[in-house]
């Protein structure tokens, strides 16, 4: 099975991330047996589990399960699809939008494979601009389509936290392949999804 939509845990991994949280919770001076913290190291071992399982998932089969043969070959668009990671600079999520364009040669894709995408790609420790590469890359590969689209919208918490402290901006990251290239058919994808 390509996708997994549960949660499921490695207990030797868990065990290990566990007592690193332990000790980082301690070495930040914060006592790791009081009441509200003593099952925090388990509890954060288990969500970077969760947060990181798209290195465990192959997003080509994922995809490669749900194509069929289809003479369509118009524009077909997912925006807005959610999109939660983690900043590898210093573990801080970012959050936002992927909008998702396609123009089939052949093969169409369930829709929500595409969404699907987006979370395995998402789902680990990433950079927004690497994210919107290897989400474009993986469908123009896979599908092989006569051309992509991908752009992705996010806030970053490492700059809205801390850093510069501004919590109004947004990044905004865009990639095009084969007929998005051309400038009419990028722009009817961008009027399309609203920018």
């Amino acid at each position: 099975m390509p996708y997994k939509n549960f949660e499921e845990y490695s207990m030797k991994v868990t065990d290990d991330v566990k007592n690193r949280y332990r000790n980082i919770i301690t070495d930040l001076g914060e006592d790791i047996s009081r009441d509200g913290l003593e099952k925090t190291p388990e509890r954060a071992a288990k969500a970077m589990q969760f947060l990181t399982q798209g290195y465990h998932q192959d997003p080509v089969k994922i995809l490669k399960s749900a194509m069929f043969k289809e003479s369509y070959n118009e524009m077909v668009i997912v925006k807005d699809i959610e999109l939660y990671s983690l900043c590898e600079h210093h573990i801080l999520p970012f959050f936002g939008k992927a909008h998702i364009a396609y123009i089939p040669n052949g093969y169409i894709v369930g829709l929500s494979k595409l969404p699907r995408i987006v979370d395995v790609f998402a789902r680990r420790l990433q950079v927004q601009e690497r994210l919107n590469e290897q989400i474009l890359d993986c469908i123009n590969d896979t599908l092989k389509p006569q051309g992509v689209a991908v752009v992705i919208e996010a806030a970053h918490m490492c700059m809205m936290m801390r850093g510069v402290q501004k919590q109004n901006s947004t990044t905004t990251t865009s990639g095009f392949r084969g007929q998005f290239e051309k400038i009419e058919t990028r722009n009817e994808f961008l009027k399309l999804i609203g920018k």
